[in-house]
C-alpha cells in the first residue's frame, strides 16, 4: 500500500464490517480474505498515524524553537 490515506482505509474497513453484518452465513474462505484485507488496512492506518504523529512533533519543535 502506497502512502495510506486514512479516510479511504476507514471507508474500506467499514465496507468489510458491513459485509460481515450483511451475511446470513459467512463463507469461511471469503471471510478469511476479508479479515486479511482488514488487517492490512489496520496496519497501514497505524503506520500512517505514527508518521502523522511524528510530523506533528516536528512542527511543534520548530514552533517552539522559533519562539525562543
Amino acid at each position: 500500500m502506497e502512502k495510506a490515506n486514512l479516510s479511504e482505509s476507514l471507508k474500506k474497513l467499514e465496507k468489510i464490517v458491513d459485509w460481515f453484518e450483511s451475511q446470513e452465513e459467512v463463507d469461511v474462505e471469503k471471510g478469511l480474505e476479508k479479515v486479511k484485507e482488514g488487517m492490512k488496512l489496520i496496519k497501514a492506518s497505524k503506520d500512517r498515524l505514527k508518521k502523522v504523529e511524528n510530523e506533528f512533533e516536528e512542527v511543534k519543535k520548530e514552533l517552539e524553537n522559533g519562539e525562543e
